[in-house]
């Protein structure tokens, strides 16, 4: 008989709510072990670049920007416009398929090491509530005594301290949005009409990441990230999770190290339950709760120490390693999404390489037919709009290239201020006899600096009867 739990009935609740259908707080034992040491170090990396990389520039512009309301995107110092968001889409599709591919082969590793919720919630909110509050045991007490001295000090601490993170994580969230000289301009300026938006968007921010972190807390990952319904999907019996080795582990028993073993290697401790951060047991399998902290695996390796038992039993490890004892394979699957990732991955290289830092659209003027400006002549009206993606302005002349003509600029002359957009008209007159077809194809050279940066073809509307 396999050593499998028989009962499912655990998949028909969270962690998060009782009976009665009421919040049941979770309170995790403060965890220990090589995993957290460098589930850590790997976080402190993480927030020393979320919070510096704001301040960092490239040519007076943010080397990262997510401008979603003046549609201007800048990625490692290549700036994004709204012409660009073919390349920047399938960015995030091949972002989609890279995660897909993750999730089959390693499943919700990301979000016990490098998810933003879980770095913050686990990493720093959690700690300072050890170090203000105490473990577990000590919470729990707090929590359910009167309000006394005691316990208003500590949750005035507390507060202030999560409220403070909170504004810290707001700013620099919205630095990412906006701008780090935006920000820091509603600190050196007054409150004015321009900075009412940056003060609106931080107070909201601030609030936000306040309520997740002092009270939603851990149903984040249960509830509301999809993250966490899509491995339901992606996950096999070759992904790798933290799984519990039921076939060492069971039949559980209690037992003291000078005791002979006569069951499984599980003693039944339960403290891979209790220091987990979202209430789960390991030992049920593979549950859409599990964020993949590690933290059971360091919890059950100290206690397998302490018994003078392998190591282990709790592991980063796949369902057929553990039943079968098969090693990792390169399923089909794997391969059918490798094969999408490079391709696209190929797609996405050439859109980058081949991109323009300028756009250039010349169209005849809607409604408007050729003109006869003197005799011998033929006119057409042309629109043209010019987008500079770079950092310098950029003056424009534009000539004919398959055919003798003038140009009459309309206005001012042609030219766009850096990263901005620019549009402009002019005739193209050419000599009667070297019309050849009604509607001619008009070959445009548009230069810079004596430097051609765009060709655009366009049509040239004439009457060939009048000739005749």
């Amino acid at each position: 008989m396999e050593n499998e739990i028989p009962s499912e009935s655990f998949r028909d609740s969270i962690a998060t709510i009782d009976k009665e259908g009421n919040r049941a707080w979770i309170f995790p034992k403060k965890p220990s072990g090589k995993l957290f040491n460098l589930r850590s170090y790997a976080s402190y990396i993480y927030l020393i670049v979320f919070f510096g990389l704001p301040f960092i520039k490239f040519n007076g512009e943010p080397l990262f920007l997510m401008n979603i309301l003046e549609r201007k995107f800048i990625l490692f110092g290549v700036i994004f416009w709204p012409q660009d968001f073919f390349i920047f889409g399938l960015g995030m599709l091949i972002f989609i398929v890279f995660i897909a591919l993750f999730t089959v082969i390693f499943g919700r590793v990301f979000c016990g090491w490098a998810c933003p919720q879980t770095i913050f919630m686990e990493m720093v909110f959690r700690k300072i509530e050890y170090w203000i509050e105490g473990d577990y045991s000590k919470q729990k007490a707090l929590k359910n005594q009167k309000w006394n001295k005691e316990k208003i000090t500590k949750r005035a601490i507390k507060f202030i301290l999560f409220f403070s993170i909170s504004y810290l994580i707001a700013n620099t969230f919205l630095s990412y949005l906006i701008g780090i000289d935006e920000v820091l301009g509603l600190y050196t300026n007054a409150l004015t009409n321009d900075t009412i938006g940056t003060f609106v968007s931080i107070v909201i921010f601030t609030s936000v990441f306040f309520f997740v972190y002092w009270w939603f807390r851990e149903q984040v990952c249960l509830i509301v990230c999809p993250y966490g319904r899509m491995q339901g999907v992606m996950l096999d019996r070759n992904s790798i999770v933290v799984a519990y080795d039921y076939e060492r582990g069971e039949p559980r028993h209690h037992f003291k190290k000078t005791e002979s073993r006569g069951k499984g290697d599980c003693i039944d401790c339960g403290l891979c339950v209790k220091v987990c951060p979202t209430g789960i047991d390991i030992r049920h399998g593979t549950q859409l709760e599990c964020i993949n902290c590690t933290a059971c695996i360091d919890e059950c390796n100290h206690v397998m120490e302490q018994v003078g038992l392998p190591k282990d039993l709790i592991r980063y490890d796949s369902e057929n390693g553990i039943k079968n004892k098969q090693k990792l394979k390169f399923t089909t699957r794997m391969k059918a999404y490798s094969a999408v990732l490079v391709i696209l991955l190929g797609i996405e290289g050439y859109l980058l390489a081949s991109r323009s830092d300028y756009d250039v659209t010349v169209l005849r003027a809607k409604g408007m037919l050729y003109q006869i400006p003197a005799p011998g002549k033929i006119s057409n009206l042309y629109t043209i709009t010019m987008v500079n993606k770079t950092r310098n302005n950029l003056p424009v002349e534009i000539k004919i290239e398959n055919f003798n003509a003038d140009i009459k600029l309309i206005g001012k002359e042609l030219s766009v201020k850096k990263e901005g957009v620019s549009n402009g008209e002019f005739f193209v007159i050419l000599d009667s006899k070297d019309v050849k077809e009604r509607n001619s194809k008009l070959e445009i050279g548009v230069y810079s600096n004596n430097k051609k940066i765009k060709t655009v073809k366009t049509s040239f509307l004439s009457n060939i009867s009048r000739k005749k």
